[in-house]
């Protein structure tokens, strides 16, 4: 049976700095990202146990187990392509076209996204996402790990708003994180997320 694995980050820890540093860089890929990963790992393996056994007294429990950990590693994954030490600036081409339709502009989208990302409540994430349905973009509020909106929404950028992510330069100041993001923002990597999910069926 296939393993989650922790995926190498695409630049040094340190490549992000003064915007992130890179003790949390380290702290958040090598420890929090890595639980994650190890955590979704075990509960496979609890999950193969109760079918083994014919015992799912705790499926309930195992299932939650499943759905937080391979949430936070599916976001993690995303997280890291969406920064870059080469990134700020705007969106160009059709994804900022789509933006434009779907928000007004980059600047709505820019304060939109931010706002949302600094009021999750507790820990959670930011998120521009394609919704399939209505072929539109959207912004949603991760709480946790788990999204506020319908299921079916593929992440296009990501913004982590867990105090892990930046208490240890920003202290409680998500507000001064958030803007902090916006000089890293890789929008070629976002650029082509939102390609490949306008191109799935």
């Amino acid at each position: 049976m296939s393993t989650y694995t922790l995926p190498e980050l695409p630049y040094d820890h340190a490549a992000l700095e003064p915007h992130i540093d890179a003790r949390i860089m380290e702290l958040h890929h090598g420890k929090h990202h890595a639980s994650y990963v190890a955590q979704a790992n075990q509960a496979l393996d609890n999950l193969a146990e109760a079918r083994s056994s014919g015992d799912f007294a705790l499926i309930t429990k195992l299932s939650k187990d499943l759905a937080f950990n391979l949430s936070g590693h599916v976001l993690h994954s995303v997280f890291w392509t969406c920064l870059s030490p080469d990134g700020g600036g705007a969106p160009e081409g059709e994804l900022a076209a789509a933006i434009d339709d779907s928000f007004g502009s980059f600047a709505d989208l820019r304060a939109q996204l931010g706002e949302a990302t600094k009021s999750v409540q507790g820990s959670g994430w930011g998120a521009l996402a394609w919704e399939p349905l209505a072929g539109r973009l959207i912004v949603e509020q991760v709480y946790d790990h788990q999204s506020n909106v319908g299921q079916g929404s593929d992440p296009i950028l990501v913004i982590d708003a867990w105090e892990h992510a930046f208490y240890l330069q920003y202290l409680n100041d998500k507000a001064a994180w958030v803007d902090a993001f916006w000089e890293v923002a890789d929008w070629t990597a976002a650029a082509n997320r939102f390609e490949a999910v306008r191109a799935t069926p």
